[in-house]
């Protein structure tokens, strides 16, 4: 971001965050992505798609949503309610404006890897090529009102999307627009591992960020091995679960890491 430049993605940070005060759960999981990065490139050639580590996770995290309930949910007048589906929404670069976007999936754990890959590929295209009308609308409020301005607007619109499961169209705004988790890479540009803060205005008690692989020295079957590892880390809302729930989540991840191929029965 070049000096002095207030992009929208800078002024909503500002306009979002004061100083910590949430419970969270912060923690990482190194991975061997042997098979993982197997079944991404087997994927690709029966495919066609450009499937990426992002994408598995995706499907990974999805998968655990399944299994640990009480994240695939929200807050709404200081009670639990479950969405009625898994959603998920993943950030995307918008690379002349060094802003970001999101494009947000529902129903992930009803589809493949190349599905997601595909549903992806098309909103990004549709964000970075100025055509997702949603985006497009926002966006420009968001650059019309002054900070001040943002701060209770943004929680207030999140509080009606994310909470209470408004739609409000003539803002660009939908209903639940960030599912039940965030997932970002920053492996994409070299970046081993890292932890994203909660976005209040988001209303989701999951952000998971994919790392980038590494060849490093792992023990396999009680002897020193060069493997690809991954590292991924994870932001986790207190109030939705604690650690017997998280370690149902990390196992449900551990699995599906050693045998991905499991995602293709029935």
């Amino acid at each position: 971001m070049e000096r002095g430049m207030m992009t929208v993605r800078r002024k909503l940070a500002i306009a979002t965050w004061s100083a910590p005060r949430e419970g969270n759960i912060y923690g990482k999981l190194t991975l061997d992505a042997t098979e993982a990065l197997a079944y991404i490139d087997r994927t690709r050639e029966t495919s066609g798609e450009r499937i990426t580590l992002t994408h598995f996770v995706g499907k990974v995290v999805a998968e655990g949503l399944k299994i640990v309930l009480s994240l695939n949910g929200r807050i709404r007048l200081g009670r639990y309610v479950p969405h009625d589906q898994v959603g998920l929404a993943f950030l995307v670069a918008l690379p002349e404006s060094a802003d970001l976007a999101k494009a947000k999936l529902s129903r992930v754990d009803e589809m493949s890897v190349a599905d997601i890959a595909r549903e992806l590929r098309k909103k990004a295209e549709s964000l970075r090529g100025g055509k997702d009308p949603e985006f497009e609308k926002s966006k420009g409020l968001l650059r019309a009102l002054p900070t001040w301005m943002l701060r209770p607007i943004v929680w207030f619109s999140g509080f009606l999307t994310g909470s209470l499961g408004v739609e409000l169209k003539a803002l660009g705004l939908e209903a639940f627009p960030f599912g039940s988790a965030i997932v970002t890479s920053i492996g994409m540009m070299g970046v081993d591992e890292g932890f994203a803060p909660p976005t209040p205005f988001a209303r989701v008690p999951l952000y998971v960020v994919v790392g980038a692989v590494r060849e490093q020295p792992a023990v396999v079957d009680g002897k020193i091995a060069i493997r690809p590892q991954i590292t991924l880390c994870a932001t986790i809302d207190h109030r939705f679960v604690d650690g017997l729930q998280v370690a149902k989540l990390v196992g449900k991840v551990r699995e599906l890491f050693a045998d991905p191929w499991s995602l293709n029965s029935p």
